[in-house]
Order: C-alpha cells, then structure tokens, then sequence
C-alpha cells in the first residue's frame, strides 16, 4: 500500500493486529506484531527486516523486528487460527485448496533448504518449499495453515540424512521431534490441524502433486471430505463398467482372487476413446481482462469430458484388498482447438453433480495461484532473510495475516464479491 493509503486505514489496522496478536503474553510482542504488519503492507521492494526498518520511520528499530521474527517465543499456530476464526465467516468457503510454492536461496544455512523441484523456478533448484492451506470461495481466499518441509537430508533418521544439514540443525532451531514427512502427509495433518480448530470445510481441491498419490486421495475419504483433484495423464483407471473376476481354481496353489480382466488404461487413454465430441462447453468464471462478461471481464471458458471410471495403481488395490474398485468422476479438459486433452482431474463428488459444478469446483485452485502471487509481489512472502526454522514460520504467517487485512479491505468496498457464482 502507498502511505496515503495505509494511514486511511491506520485504525483498521491496528484493530485487526489487536484481534490477531491478541495470545501474545507479552505488550512488546503486540506491538511489534502491529509494526511488522506496516511494514510488509508499506510500499516497497524488499520486504526483509532491514529495509522495512527503514520505511518504518520512528518504529524502524532493526534490532527489534528481528528478534520478533525470529527469536521471540510466540506461536504462530495461534495466531492463524485466529485468522481462520476471523476469514471463515466472511469468506464463506466452499473448499480448502492445498498446494506449495518454493522459497528459492543462494545459500544453504536456512533450514530446510536443498536441491529439489518447485513451480516457483520451474526447475530443481535450491529452495525451501512451503505447504499452504486456504480457505477459499469463489470471491475471495485466505492462507491459514503453513508447514515448512522438510527433506530427507535433513532428519537424522532418514537414509538420505546429510550430516553437514543434520549439524545445521541446532542453529536453525529445528524442533528434535520435526522429522522428514511426505508433503501429502503434511497436507492432511494441516487439514486436521485447522478442523481441530472448528473450521468445517468438506471439499478439498489440490493439484497432481497430491492427486496422483492414492495415500492422499483416501485419507480425504476416510476423513469423509470431497475433493477434486489434479492427476497426471499416466494415472491408470479402469472403466466404470469394469468388473473383476475370478480365476477357476485348480486345486493347487492359494485360491484365487478376484481381478480385473483387461489391464487398467490411462486417464489419458480413456477419454481420447470416449472421443473429442463428448466434450461439452462450460464457463466456470469471469476473469479479471476486460471481454464479453457480464461484469465486462473476459469470460474463462473451455470444454470439457466427465467420465465415471474406477481408478487403479497398487495404492488403491491394497486399499481395497482388491475387491471391487470404487467409481469416481475424471474430468478432463479438452480445448476445441487442441488435438488431445491438457488437464485431467479425479474427483469423488456425487455421481449425479451438474458437470458445470464439477468443472467450477476443480477450476477454483486458481484462487491459490492468485494468492500466492499477491503474498510474493506486494508482502513479500519469499523476501524473509532469517535462517531459522521459527522465523520461516513467524514470517508466512505474518504475511498471512497482512494478506488478509487487503482482502478485508477489498471485500468492504466491493462487498458483492463474495456472492456465489
């Protein structure tokens, strides 16, 4: 924000750090909460502890943020439930959208930084990677759950320990217990975290790099949420008209188990034999480009294939000790101007769901990417310098926090535009 624009809302801010930093034992840690929120909503480039000391004016004590970032015992768990206590009633979700983003370093004395893969580079690069959670609705959407990851060579226990990272671990004040965890396994354990703390969300939406793995997909189930997510093209299924059957049996050897005649095909496979003519056209929302729109905005649309198909892999299989498979949607994506299909999506929403439903539920990650964009370039999400694991997880939830009071301010002038689509 300009300067002219955050002293007209001064007062709103400070109550809203009041409401947030409310847990905080101590007044310094409140104070300097509310300070550190200026800082990152100020207008300006880096958004670290130094040059923010020094837009800050009379509050622009250097030593003191830094030390609240880093050092000071608050936890941030508290304060994002409260953020999601106080984004629930006003965002009205219909989903939580799970993803991660890179933190990308020139060093490697942060915690948890290694060589791995992001989006943010589109490459394997050195980074750290965050898991987030969102509370989202088709009008507007608020981070309320971080996780930092961290890799293998990082925890002592793994085969893939480093001993130069597992010694750094102490001066990044990495908890003994924190070990190494899948990021899938991270998604769900933030998922109980933020219904433990009564924010009651029963659909979940998350790309392929959760949707391809079946551990994923049936811990959403058996925690009763609907989802619908993203899955590469080699995902394997079977048709939903599929039924196993049983070898006769010889009378030597074990019985025999049921199984699946014709070996499972590709999603990919799958909807290029139900053919491009079983796509059918559908507008999910009005982007934010000037076009033909209701609202004057360009209107998001494409066509699209639903098919009802049992999805396969050995995850599933021992899951469901292979009896019958379950039925679930896959969605695919077809452009009329493509040869094939781009985008696929697996999904256990109820078999009579409209396929414009199912297509708006899908499309509405793109509500993530938008936050993600707003947290990196106006406050500074990646911009934290600190190699401490608290600090990381202090500076994502602060920026959360300011992230939110923007959204507040946009839906107090423009209060339509939490209305459902």
């Amino acid at each position: 924000m300009l300067g002219g624009e955050l002293a007209a809302v001064r007062c709103d801010l400070e109550d809203f750090a009041a409401e947030m930093f409310e847990p905080f034992a101590r007044a310094d840690q409140r104070r300097w909460g509310g300070v550190y929120l200026r800082g990152l909503l100020l207008e300006g480039g880096r958004k670290s502890v130094e040059p923010m000391a020094a837009r800050l004016g009379e509050d622009g004590n250097r030593q003191a943020l830094a030390h609240f970032v880093t050092s000071s015992p608050w936890d941030a768990a508290h304060v994002r439930a409260r953020l999601a206590w106080r984004m629930q009633p006003v965002i009205k979700p219909t989903a939580l959208i799970i993803d991660d983003t890179g933190f990308l370093k020139d060093g490697d004395a942060s915690a948890c930084v290694t060589r791995q893969y992001t989006d943010t580079a589109g490459k394997v690069t050195n980074c750290q990677a965050g898991i987030s959670l969102h509370l989202a609705s088709n009008g507007a959407s608020a981070a309320v759950n971080w996780r930092l990851f961290l890799p293998g060579s990082w925890d002592p226990a793994s085969p893939k320990a480093d001993p130069a990272k597992v010694a750094r671990r102490d001066r990044c004040a990495i908890p003994a217990q924190e070990g190494h965890v899948e990021k899938w396994q991270l998604a769900l354990d933030m998922i109980d975290e933020t219904r433990s703390w009564g924010i009651e969300v029963p659909q979940v939406i998350a790309d392929g790099g959760y949707g391809d793995t079946a551990a994923f997909r049936l811990g959403l189930e058996d925690r009763g949420l609907d989802y619908a997510v993203g899955i590469s093209t080699t995902t394997t299924a079977q048709p939903e008209d599929a039924q196993p059957c049983t070898p006769a049996c010889t009378g030597r050897g074990r019985p025999p188990v049921p199984s699946y005649p014709e070996t499972a095909k590709t999603v990919k496979a799958l909807v290029i034999a139900a053919g491009k003519r079983a796509a059918r056209p559908v507008q999910w929302r009005e982007g934010s480009r000037p076009g033909s729109g209701r609202s004057g905005h360009k209107r998001m649309y494409s066509r699209f294939v639903a098919l009802r198909i049992r999805p396969a892999g050995r995850g599933i299989r021992k899951a469901t000790d292979a009896t019958d498979l379950p039925v679930r949607w896959l969605l695919a994506e077809w452009p009329a101007d493509q040869d094939e299909p781009v985008q696929f999506w697996l999904s256990n929403l109820p078999e009579a769901i409209p396929l414009a439903v199912l297509v708006r539920t899908a499309k509405l990650r793109w509500r993530i990417e938008n936050d993600y964009r707003e947290m990196k370039q106006a406050l500074g999400l990646a911009h934290f310098e600190g190699r401490s694991w608290p600090g990381w997880h202090h500076h994502v939830t602060l920026v959360s926090v300011a992230h939110a009071f923007c959204t507040l301010q946009r839906l107090t002038r423009s209060p339509k535009e939490t209305a459902p689509a």
